[in-house]
C-alpha cells in the first residue's frame, strides 16, 4: 500500500529520489482565443517517438527547506515519488518537482502525490498549485489536465539558446480552495 507524507530531516535522503526515462510521444497544443485556453494534441508516429531523461538534480534538503516541502510517497520504507512545494509570492503554491518511479508510474502515485500538495497548499493559505510542463512531454499534461489543473499560460522564449530551443513551457494551475482537497 503506497503511503504520502511530508519528509522530514530524517529521511532527507529520500528526496534524491533519481530521474528515469519517459516517453516523447506527441505535442500538447495550446491555444488562445476569446480570453479562453484551449490544447490540441499532435501524436508523433511511432518511428518518431522517443524517450528522455532530466539530468538528476542533486537536491540539498537544509539549503532548500527555507522555502520548501518535500512530499514523498512510500511503498514500505521506500521512496517510490517525490513533490516538491515552493513558496510564491502570488496566491499559487509553485509544484517545483514530481517524480514517480518507472515501476510505479500509471498506479495512482501520482495523483496521490497531487492530492497531498493541494492539501498542503490550502494549509498554507495558497489558493491552489501551479506548475510547468514541456509542450513535448505529452504524458505530463495529460496527467496534469486530469489531476484538474487548467491551462494558464505558454512561454515560448523559455529555452531560446539551449539545446532545447524548440521547446516550450506550458503553465499549468490548480485552484485546489475550489475542491473538496
Amino acid at each position: 500500500m503506497i503511503t504520502v507524507k511530508i519528509i522530514e530531516a530524517d529521511h532527507k535522503d529520500d528526496i534524491k529520489i533519481k530521474n528515469q526515462p519517459f516517453p516523447l510521444f506527441g505535442l500538447l497544443l495550446p491555444s488562445y482565443q476569446n480570453g479562453k485556453w484551449d490544447h490540441t494534441e499532435l501524436l508523433f508516429p511511432k518511428e518518431n517517438v522517443t524517450q528522455m531523461c532530466f539530468p538528476d538534480e542533486n537536491y540539498d534538503f537544509e539549503e532548500m527547506s527555507g522555502n520548501s516541502v518535500f512530499v514523498g510517497a512510500y511503498d514500505g520504507g521506500k521512496c517510490v515519488g517525490l513533490a516538491i512545494l515552493q513558496q510564491a509570492f502570488f496566491k499559487y503554491m509553485y509544484l517545483y518537482d514530481l517524480k514517480v518511479d518507472a515501476g510505479y508510474r500509471g498506479r495512482g502515485v501520482g495523483a496521490l502525490l497531487i492530492g497531498k500538495s493541494k492539501r498542503i497548499a490550502v494549509q498554507r493559505g495558497y489558493r491552489g498549485l501551479y506548475t510547468q510542463g514541456q509542450d513535448n512531454n505529452l504524458g505530463a499534461c495529460r496527467f496534469y489536465l486530469k489531476m484538474g489543473f487548467e491551462i494558464g499560460g505558454l512561454d515560448t522564449r523559455v529555452y531560446e539558446g539551449t539545446s532545447q530551443e524548440h521547446k516550450k513551457d506550458i503553465l499549468f494551475y490548480c485552484d485546489a480552495q475550489l475542491e473538496n482537497v
